[in-house]
């Protein structure tokens, strides 16, 4: 298991605190140093039903210096993978990716609890 996240993050702290409270063990990654890897977004990706929007960290200061929210309807999944995975900041965060169990952006402690978390 895999968690991206960025250690200046609250949500992020609010997701580590939740899987350390239930004994889960995730390796650690700082998205801002080691993005997830391109196979890694597609898989998300796919958790998400081809929803790039979801991938993306819609408040970050980086999307709107990006304008992406007028550039993301009409790029292509390929095009944002590889933006994605050459800015970390851009990823929603954290970034979970637990096999078969789940893979999930953003912290919602419903949405984990339900994935089996």
């Amino acid at each position: 298991m895999k968690l991206y996240h960025y250690p200046k993050c609250s949500t992020c702290k609010k997701a580590i605190k939740f899987l350390r409270d239930r004994d889960i063990d995730a390796d650690l990654i700082d998205i801002s140093q080691q993005t997830p890897s391109t196979s890694e977004l597609q898989t998300m990706l796919n958790s998400y039903q081809g929803d790039l929007r979801k991938l993306f960290n819609t408040s970050g200061m980086q999307y709107r210096e990006l304008a992406m929210k007028d550039k993301l309807p009409s790029m292509s999944a390929e095009d944002a993978i590889e933006l994605l995975a050459g800015n970390g900041m851009l990823i929603k965060r954290p970034f979970l990716l637990a096999g078969a169990k789940a893979n999930l952006v953003g912290f919602k402690q419903d949405e984990w609890e339900a994935a089996g978390l």
